[in-house]
């Protein structure tokens, strides 16, 4: 499974963010869904500007599983690494579903 990260230039996308954020998909996908999908792309954006909204910073993950459409899901809130968490537990709720659904139908 292939992770990349990517940031808009108002967010600090540094070498550090970018790695907490592969372990903790690492750590949330690669076992349960790892083997049903080919990548993950994050992006990480400042949605608000100047305005320090309690939500400013938004993370869109994209998952493409093999043999499947891709799966979008995105979230908001203060910090990056919060928001990809975020996004991230979304990500994990519409794995279940898809795959679940998948699952039964070959039963």
């Amino acid at each position: 499974m292939d992770i990349r990260f990517n940031s808009d230039n108002a967010i600090d996308g540094n070498a550090d963010l970018g790695d907490k954020v592969r372990e903790r998909i690492t750590e949330r996908l690669e076992t349960r869904f790892g083997s049903r999908l080919t990548t993950i792309e994050v992006h990480v954006s400042d949605v608000d500007g100047d305005s320090n909204r309690s939500d400013g910073v938004e993370a869109k993950i994209e998952a493409r599983p093999k043999n499947g459409a891709p799966i979008f899901v995105s979230e908001r809130a203060e910090e990056p690494f919060d928001a990809v968490n975020s996004a991230l537990g979304t990500m994990v709720s519409r794995l279940d579903t898809v795959f679940g659904k998948a699952d039964r139908h070959r039963a």
